[in-house]
């Protein structure tokens, strides 16, 4: 079990701020993938993969990245600065 943890407007069009998941993806780039084809929230959440970023147990990472040990996915915009 995987927590994914959604954040700013992803949270928005996924409808939640968060959820504990089952999946055989091994890379984040296959989770999302798997997302996308639950429902049409994700799909419009996951769109656009250049606005989103993806942190694995709180560790920036490419899309690319191995899951089989994580615990938390978090999906997040780019950060902006000020």
């Amino acid at each position: 079990m995987i927590d994914v943890v959604y954040f700013a407007w992803v949270r928005e069009r996924v409808g939640q701020p968060r959820e504990a998941i089952e999946t055989k993806a091994e890379t984040v780039a296959e989770l999302i993938q798997d997302l996308t084809h639950r429902d049409v929230r994700y799909a419009a959440a996951f769109a656009d993969l250049s606005a989103i970023r993806v942190a694995v147990d709180q560790t920036l990472v490419d899309f690319d990245t191995p899951i089989s040990q994580a615990r938390e996915i978090a999906f997040f915009p780019p950060m902006t600065g000020g």
